[in-house]
């Protein structure tokens, strides 16, 4: 039943940062996701079968099987828009991409606040189950900022760097497959501990609870 909850939490949480970054997109002159019907929390519209269901499902079983607390990474189907439709299409890429991540670290954000006025125990029902939410929106929102195509974090790279840096996202679009792989192998570590040490400082609980 947890495991179903962990799922639940984990689509909503996508669904919101997708939604994220259409309504950015809308904020800065493009309607092209509402156009889509991709403003919507019809989680439907926005799964993807790898990002959404393979790669989060296989990550969760594969920590649970090594002990740990069960890592949920993945993403949605990307929230189409029109660079062309932006005043500033450079910045305006940038934005649209952080407002995923953003979203996921704002819930978070106000979740924690619960355990930090102690409004809610985190030893209770209630306190677990807010305390998974937490946990899957700081991974989702980590994870997404990695700068590896498709990732947001890609998008917010390439919006930093200056026009000179070019070879840089030619270079990561073209080998961005084995990049990610790489990455999954040897760097989701990273995520592991960046997640935990954020879900530290934000509640004041530790994992290992």
């Amino acid at each position: 039943m947890l495991t179903l909850f962990y799922f639940i939490v984990f689509i909503f949480s996508a669904v919101i940062h997708e939604i994220s970054h259409g309504y950015a997109a809308k904020a800065l002159g493009d309607d092209t996701a509402e156009r889509s019907g991709r403003l919507t929390l019809n989680p439907v519209s926005h799964l993807d079968l790898f990002g959404s269901v393979i790669l989060p499902l296989m990550f969760y079983l594969t920590s649970k099987l090594a002990g740990g607390f069960g890592i949920i990474l993945g993403w949605a189907k990307p929230v189409p828009y029109n660079p062309f439709n932006l005043k500033n299409p450079k910045k305006g890429a940038l934005l649209i991409a952080l407002a995923g991540p953003m979203s996921n670290f704002s819930l978070a954000l106000l979740l924690s606040s619960l355990f930090r006025l102690g409004l809610i125990g985190f030893n209770s029902a209630l306190g677990e189950l807010l305390a998974i939410i937490i946990l899957i929106n700081l991974m989702l929102g980590i994870f997404n900022l990695v700068p590896i195509p498709p990732l947001d974090g890609s998008k917010v790279l390439f919006g930093l760097l200056p026009a000179s840096w070019y070879k840089l996202e030619e270079f990561l679009n073209q080998y961005s497959l084995i990049i990610f792989l790489m990455f999954l192998f040897w760097g989701i570590g990273i995520v592991g501990f960046l997640v935990g040490w954020l879900f530290q400082l934000l509640t004041g609980i530790g994992l290992g609870v």
